[in-house]
């Protein structure tokens, strides 16, 4: 499969292990619950995306694993505060989320050009 290939799919999930093991021993179970869906939705989106057939497809699906960055990352800071997790990995995590986010952002920008060059191709005169 053609996700399997990406390094920001691969670090993705790496992040998403990473939130399994951090909050093994939380007890909150609605916050647990919470932080591993959006750690886990992360690459689960850069993947589907990826094995859909247009380039919008795949673009939403980014749009999708960007969000749940956010809500990851939200997550983690709440997290800390509340006691629920150890400031020093969450941080770090914090840090890994936010690389992703500008790599997600730039795949989506250059997938938006290709969609801009093609519409451009096809609309440029033939002389």
């Amino acid at each position: 499969m053609r996700f399997e290939q990406l390094d920001v799919w691969k670090r993705a999930s790496r992040l998403s292990c990473e939130i399994y093991k951090l909050t093994e021993k939380v007890d909150n179970w609605g916050f647990k619950d919470q932080i591993t869906r959006s750690g886990l939705s992360v690459p689960s989106n850069i993947a589907e995306g990826e094995e859909r057939d247009t380039t919008k497809e795949k673009i939403r699906f980014l749009y999708y694993a960007k969000g749940s960055l956010g809500e990851l990352v939200t997550q983690l800071y709440i997290g800390v505060e509340a006691g629920f997790l150890d400031k020093k990995t969450s941080l770090m995590l914090v840090n890994e989320a936010k690389e992703l986010a500008k790599i997600i952002g730039t795949m989506i920008k250059n997938k938006q050009s290709k969609i801009e060059n093609d519409r451009n191709l096809r609309t440029k005169p033939r002389v």
